[in-house]
C-alpha cells in the first residue's frame, strides 16, 4: 500500500508547528503498513495534485494567508479535480477560510475572493481571541481538544465538523448566535474535505481524529483496514490529561 501526502506551503503556513500534523499522520499510516511519501508545495511551486492522496495546509498569519491564496487560486481547478477523484483534504487554522467564498477585512472593506468550494464567508475583525477549546466531534464519538487564535468571524457554514463545548464560540465567535442559524458549530466538512480553525497541532493532540482520517483514506483507496489501528506511545494519555485540564472532568 502506497500513499502520497501533499503538504501545501509549509514555508508560509506552519504558524503553530502545523507540520507536526503531517508527521503524526505519516507515523500512524506507516505503523498501519502503508508506505508514505510526503511531497511539499512551496510558495513558488506548482502543486502536484494529480498524485496526491491526502492534501494538507496549516495555519499562517493573515498576511501569509493572503499570499498563499494568490498562489493557490490559479490551481483551484486541479485541487477540485483531486477532491473529485477521492483525495482527502485537511485545512487547519486560517487555511480553512480559503475554502470559502471570500475574506473581507472589516476595517478597510477590502475583499479577497477565495477558492469558492463552499458558500461561507469570513470577515477579519479588529480583535483577536486566543483560547483553548474543547469540542464535540460530529463524525465520531468523543471530544477534540485544541487551541484557537483568530481575529475573524466565519458565517454560512452549514456542515460544521465540531460543536464547541468549552472556549471560543465556533466559526462565528458570536456567543449570542441562535442555534438554528447553522453557524453555531466549528470547522467545515463536505465529503472528504475537512477544515477547522483548531491548531495545536490538532492531530497531535487528538488521536481519534487521526484514526478517523486514516479510515477515510483507506476507504478512499479501497484498502482493507487493519483489525486495530496503531496507537503511539503516550498519545492517548496526553489527550486525556489535556481534556481533563480543560473541562475538569475525569
Amino acid at each position: 500500500m502506497e500513499l502520497t501526502i501533499l503538504h501545501l506551503y509549509p514555508d508560509c503556513m506552519s504558524l503553530y508547528g502545523e507540520y507536526a500534523n503531517v508527521a503524526v499522520l505519516r507515523r500512524h499510516l506507516e505503523a498501519a503498513g502503508v508506505s508514505v511519501t510526503v511531497e511539499t508545495a512551496l510558495f513558488e511551486d506548482t502543486p502536484d495534485f494529480e498524485h496526491a492522496d491526502f492534501i494538507y495546509m496549516g495555519a499562517g498569519t493573515e498576511r501569509t494567508q493572503k499570499a498563499v491564496l494568490s498562489a493557490l487560486l490559479p490551481h483551484k481547478d486541479a485541487l477540485k479535480a483531486a477532491i473529485g477523484w477521492g483525495a482527502v483534504v485537511l485545512f487547519t487554522g486560517n487555511a480553512m477560510e480559503l475554502l470559502g467564498a471570500s475574506i473581507t477585512q472589516e476595517e478597510s472593506g477590502k475583499v479577497w475572493p477565495c477558492l469558492g468550494f463552499a458558500d461561507f464567508t469570513t470577515v477579519e475583525t479588529g480583535y483577536r481571541t486566543p483560547e483553548d477549546v474543547v469540542a464535540e466531534a460530529e463524525l465520531w464519538e468523543g471530544d477534540v481538544v485544541g487551541f484557537m487564535n483568530k481575529c475573524s468571524s466565519t458565517r454560512g457554514v452549514k456542515t460544521p465538523l465540531f460543536r464547541v463545548e468549552v472556549g471560543y464560540e465556533g466559526n462565528t465567535g458570536d456567543p449570542d448566535l441562535e442555534l438554528d442559524d447553522g453557524d453555531d458549530g466549528e470547522g467545515y466538512v463536505d465529503g472528504n474535505v475537512f477544515a477547522t480553525h483548531l491548531t495545536g497541532p490538532v492531530l497531535v493532540k487528538n488521536p481519534d481524529f487521526v484514526d478517523f482520517l486514516i479510515k477515510r483514506i483507506f476507504a478512499s483507496k479501497g484498502w482493507t483496514l487493519p483489525e486495530t489501528l496503531p496507537i503511539l506511545p503516550y498519545e492517548r494519555e496526553a489527550y486525556a490529561v489535556t481534556r481533563k485540564e480543560l473541562t475538569g472532568d475525569g
